[in-house]
This record gives structure tokens, C-alpha cells and sequence, in this order.
């Protein structure tokens, strides 16, 4: 039986990932935190320390055909520039040395959850591709550049083959920071002044990013490759605060409030990074993805809206906790 390390097994994306490869006749071992149990789907379980350099593997690769690295340190909006060397360690050192480590360990696949800020913060007139030069322009997005960077300098040293993942904003139960703030706003039914921003936004839900994996670890896949990935159906924030309030059962109020009165507002109110991405687009061309790997997101925005909107309404999630 194939079996498959997944890193950050008790995150968002990783709980999901766990349940979607036991399901599919993976044997899953789950890389957890101490004090963390392992989620549903993992039939093994490795506690790790801090995400490093210095991070020993070996115990945990022991046995493993391939892994899906998602541990990372998260993206925190406007984040202090003294944090970047925590950002540097986490993503970029401490995903060298598991691929030194994995390749030494005999695995023969190596998926890296990197991010679409690897490309930019935002597209003007066309989409993001997978063959377009990286623009990182904060620490998160330049610690995932670099442990792409050195993924494949792994790659091309030891043959182990490698896939990069740059995902756009991922959303499902679990989801944390501005969508769940967003959700909480629709859920209170106020108005919301986002009635005249214009704009598009590529989403993909923690299902097809999964699927996408799943596809990933298959054979025959091409080495050594970035992969872009969404649910193929850009959205504008007001559309979104649409089907959300739909799917929540939500009256939605939008007052079409000039964008660049919203923009001077939240910058005086020190809300400028989130107005910034509510109103800006930032869109991906999964072209290639489909076509190379045959593969297409088998959930739809609106089916991926709809199950996260029942999980929002089936947890206490109106405030934070």
C-alpha cells in the first residue's frame, strides 16, 4: 500500500486531505504537533517539532513513498518586516531540509503547498499562469518562492520528482481570517459599502484542492512542475457576498460606495491591506492544469459556497473566539 506523510495534517486543508486519500487506498501517516491528535483518515501518526532547518525526519520518513507537504508558517495580513526570518525558516529552510531529508529517505514524490502570492498580490489584464516570473512582494510569498526554489534544486540533485501547488484563497470548513470575517459580516445582515467595487477573484475550495492532490500523487504525472489551481469560476466580492447570503439564508444589503472613498477610509482606519484585497482582483489560468493532467475541479463555486455556508451554520462561528 502506497503510503503518504502529510505535513500540517491538522490544518484546514490537511484534515480534509487525510480523510480524501484514506479514502482513496492511501495509507496515511500524519506529521502532528505535539498534544495534537491525528485527524480522521490517518492510520499513522509522527509528532514533529517547530518547522525548521534543523528538523530531524527520519522516524517519520521511515517507510514513505511520498509526501504532501502543507505545514508552513501562515500568512498573517500585515505583518511586521522584523517576522520575515520566522517566515524564512518555517517555509523555505524547513522545506529544504524535509526534501534533503525525503529524498535521502528513498520517496519518490514530493507535493509543496506554495501559494499564488508566489506570482503577486494582484492581476490587471490577464490572469496568473504557471510559466509567469515570480513577483513575490511580501516575506510569506518570498519564503514560498524560495522553498520552490530549492525543491527543485533537490529535484534536479537527487531525481526525487517534485510538484509545486500555487493555490489562490482556499475556502471550506475550517476556514479562518478574512472569509470567515466575511461570513460573519453577512451573517449580521448589515450594509456592507462594497455595492459598486468591480473586480475578480479566482477561489478554490479545500475539495478541488484536494482532488487536485489526488491527481498529483497518480501515475503518470509530469516532474519537476508548478500547477496552478482554482474552482474555475472567477467571482467579484459583491457576486460573492451574493452567493454567500444565498446559500446562508441572508438578506444582503450592498451600498455601491466609490471604490477609492472605500480605499482612503480604510487606510485612515489602518484597514487598508483587507479594503485593498475586498476591492482589487487577483485572478489564475488553470489551462494548463486541465489540459496536461486531464484534470478539472469536480465541485462547483456555487456546490463549494453551499457546503461551507452549512458548516458556518452548524458551528457557533459569529464572533471569535
Amino acid at each position: 500500500m502506497n503510503r503518504v506523510l502529510v505535513t500540517g495534517a491538522t490544518g484546514f486543508v490537511g484534515s480534509v486531505l487525510c480523510g480524501t486519500l484514506a479514502q482513496s487506498g492511501y495509507l496515511v501517516r500524519a506529521a502532528v504537533r505535539n498534544g495534537r491528535a491525528a485527524p480522521a483518515g490517518a492510520a499513522e501518526h509522527a509528532v514533529m517539532g517547530d518547522l525548521g532547518g534543523n528538523l530531524r525526519w527520519q522516524d517519520a520518513l521511515a517507510g514513505v513513498d511520498s509526501v504532501v507537504h502543507l505545514a508552513a508558517r501562515a500568512h498573517v495580513l500585515g505583518d511586521s518586516a522584523i517576522n520575515a526570518d520566522l517566515y524564512a525558516e518555517a517555509n523555505a529552510r524547513g522545506t529544504l531540509n524535509l526534501a534533503r531529508q525525503a529524498a535521502a529517505a528513498g520517496v519518490r514524490r514530493f507535493i509543496f503547498l506554495s501559494s499564488i502570492k508566489v506570482n503577486g498580490e494582484t492581476t490587471t489584464s490577464r490572469a496568473f499562469d504557471c510559466d509567469d516570473e515570480p513577483h513575490p512582494l511580501d516575506a510569506y510569498g518570498a519564503s514560498k518562492w524560495e522553498g520552490e526554489k530549492s525543491l527543485m534544486t533537490v529535484a534536479l540533485q537527487t531525481g526525487m520528482g517534485v510538484a509545486i501547488v500555487r493555490p489562490p484563497l482556499v475556502y471550506g470548513p475550517g476556514v479562518k481570517a478574512n472569509f470567515l470575517r466575511l461570513m460573519r459580516w453577512i451573517d449580521t445582515e448589515k450594509l456592507l459599502p462594497l455595492g459598486a467595487v468591480d473586480n475578480k477573484r479566482s477561489l478554490v475550495s479545500v475539495w478541488n484542492l484536494c482532488d487536485l492532490i489526488l491527481r498529483l500523487l497518480a501515475e503518470p504525472v509530469p516532474p519537476n512542475r508548478v500547477w496552478l489551481v482554482s474552482d474555475d469560476h472567477d467571482i467579484s466580492t459583491p457576486d460573492l457576498i451574493r452567493q454567500l447570503a444565498s446559500a446562508m439564508d441572508k438578506r444582503v444589503r450592498l451600498l455601491p460606495v466609490p471604490v477609492k472613498f472605500l480605499k482612503f477610509f480604510g487606510y485612515a482606519l489602518g484597514y487598508g491591506a483587507q479594503i485593498a484585497r475586498l476591492c482589487g482582483s487577483l485572478t489564475v489560468d488553470i489551462s494548463a492544469t486541465r489540459t496536461v493532467l486531464g484534470w478539472s475541479p469536480p465541485i462547483s463555486l456555487a456546490e463549494g459556497l453551499l457546503r461551507t455556508a452549512r458548516w458556518y451554520s452548524s458551528k457557533d462561528l459569529r464572533r471569535d473566539r
